[in-house]
């Protein structure tokens, strides 16, 4: 069996203007699978985790599918099959973390301080959705040909 293996492109560049936020850390693009498709942190930051690595911004797109996954699970069985999921909170002693569907296959992660306003980071990335979703989509993968 032979294959191509493609790099994805890193969409970083499209989060600016959400780690731009007063309050707002890191931004992470995720593929429904859990691939990391992007991610910024804001300039200066302090604390445990000033800025996301590479490995640090994977293991959170990681997490981020298993959250995502298990929302649509909770959603489908408290209100049936045809449920979605819109958007996702976490809530912590040192700041939120939010989640919404960014296209075919995508989803947007934000970790904010505690004194972020959430109401505005929330409004911010479906603008942001919305204006650039075409490049946040992650297209389901072609199947590899069966060899016959």
């Amino acid at each position: 069996m032979t294959g191509t293996l493609s790099t994805l492109p890193d969409l970083g560049w499209l989060l600016r203007p959400l780690i731009e936020i007063p309050g707002v850390r890191h931004a992470v693009v995720v593929s429904e699978d859990g691939l990391r498709l992007g991610h910024a942190s804001a300039k200066k930051l302090s604390g445990p985790v000033p800025a996301l690595s590479i490995g640090e911004a994977e293991a959170l797109s990681a997490a981020c599918a298993a959250m995502n996954m298990t929302s649509r699970s909770t959603t489908s069985l408290l209100f049936g099959a045809g449920a979605g999921v819109r958007q996702l909170m976490l809530e912590s002693d040192h700041g939120f973390v939010l989640f919404t569907h960014a296209g075919v296959g995508a989803h947007l992660g934000v970790a904010t301080d505690p004194d972020a306003d959430i109401g505005m980071v929330a409004q911010q990335m479906q603008l942001l959705v919305v204006k650039i979703g075409a490049h946040l989509s992650s297209q389901p993968r072609d199947p590899v040909p069966n060899p016959s």
